[in-house]
């Protein structure tokens, strides 16, 4: 036990699945809401691109306030005369959405209108009612025709033209709560998705869904090869021939075809992927258990076992069980990597619960929007090198096992 916790890479495991407990709490919120821009680049990279921000226009009566929040702490928006006023200094945001409620006279006319160094853009004109309610982006082709800008391309282009001072201005109201959220093109440590989710976020909160697709299939065709094995190798005769022949047509069947029919059969459900990996993945261990049944079961201490009694259940149980032990945790450490990637492939082709986070879906996802075309890098790398570095570690701890179980393979005694 202590050579094992001397690995690195057990180590290595230990804060991974600390990161997948701890880091989506610890970061709050889902990983499903929408935090930023599409395809929004980390907040490390590319110094010169805008960051999100956000700015919070009330009036309440004659009073006004404003919110601000991205904003350097000296040039964060002011109330002015009923306006939020700011300074803009770095490249247009990535998304200009207006989201809010206005409350005026129905016989007077409110406009809302956005002040830019090179002109003013009437964003709303509003009249005949008490209240009104906003939901304006600039992604939006009625929003664009309606500015008199081009329907093809970038409207932030335009109402952000230039560096200098913006203001947000709503006069003819009595009172309202506008937001005007302003997401730029770098965001968090890993940037966002196409649908402008935090990647770190959805990296460790997949974390756990390959951990427990890879450890529960894993866990599940061993016990499966557990039991064909041993009722293979100690009952012999008939029992065997059937078991060893149903072993050679489920390896000789081509694995991912039939994962993917029954996928579709089954669903795509977490334990429903679970048990079609599981039922392809036990022949291995079933042939290993087997080989060991038959040369233990010849031994002198089971046959005086048979002498005095001993049930075969008993035998079993109790004798050839734990003589597998190190075979076992061997197939069990290598064959969590196999059940990751098999997780990943499925996913990766579309064949998991879209509502379910895991790294093969970040892939598939990165792979369907244009991830690759569009150079989002960073939607790419961490779930693969996550799953390269998954892999990695599993197969160290198996190799581990293994020199134990014959320390010949490792050329010295790591006890």
């Amino acid at each position: 036990m202590k050579a094992l916790l001397r690995r690195p890479s057990v180590w290595a495991f230990i804060c991974i699945v600390l990161a997948g407990i701890f880091g989506p709490r610890l970061l709050g919120g889902s990983p499903s809401d929408t935090v930023g821009a599409p395809f929004a680049r980390p907040a490390w990279l590319g110094a010169s691109l805008s960051s999100s921000k956000t700015i919070e226009l009330k009036c309440s009566g004659d009073r006004v306030s404003v919110l601000g929040a991205g904003f350097a702490e000296s040039g964060g928006p002011k109330a002015e005369n009923g306006s939020a006023e700011f300074d803009w200094n770095s490249q247009p945001p990535a998304i200009f959405a207006l989201e809010g409620k206005i409350a005026a006279d129905p016989a007077l006319t409110a406009t809302v209108v956005w002040s830019t160094p090179k002109g003013d853009f009437e964003l709303a004109r509003l009249t005949g009612r008490e209240q009104y309610w906003l939901n304006l982006d600039a992604r939006d082709m009625m929003f664009k025709r309606s500015l008199g800008l081009p329907l093809i391309g970038q409207a932030v282009a335009d109402l952000f033209p230039s560096a200098g001072r913006y203001a947000l201005r709503v006069s003819g109201a009595h009172s309202y709560s506008l937001k005007l959220s302003l997401p730029g093109r770098r965001q968090g440590l890993l940037g966002t998705d196409q649908r402008g989710r935090d990647v770190f976020a959805l990296l460790l909160s997949g974390i756990s869904t390959s951990l427990t697709v890879g450890i529960s299939a894993t866990l599940a065709a061993t016990l499966l090869g557990l039991g064909f094995g041993l009722t293979a190798g100690y009952a012999g005769g008939l029992t065997d021939a059937l078991i060893m022949r149903a072993v050679d047509v489920l390896l000789a069947i081509p694995t991912l075809p039939i994962l993917m029919t029954l996928a579709g059969l089954w669903g795509k459900g977490l334990w429903q992927l679970v048990l079609i990996l599981s039922i392809f993945s036990w022949m291995g261990t079933a042939r290993s258990v087997r080989a060991l049944t038959l040369s233990v079961r010849e031994q002198p201490w089971v046959e005086g076992l048979r002498a005095l009694g001993a049930k075969r259940g008993y035998i079993l149980w109790r004798h050839l069980v734990p003589e597998t032990a190190p075979i076992l945790l061997a197939n069990l450490a290598l064959g969590v990597p196999g059940a990751v990637l098999s997780e990943a492939g499925l996913a990766f082709l579309g064949l998991s619960d879209p509502r379910l986070i895991s790294w093969g879906r970040m892939l598939h996802e990165a792979h369907s929007f244009g991830a690759f075309t569009e150079g989002a890098w960073w939607l790419i790398l961490p779930p693969g090198l996550g799953i390269v570095a998954l892999c990695l570690i599993f197969m160290d701890i198996g190799r581990f096992l293994e020199e134990k179980i014959d320390p010949r393979l490792g050329g010295k005694d790591h006890a």
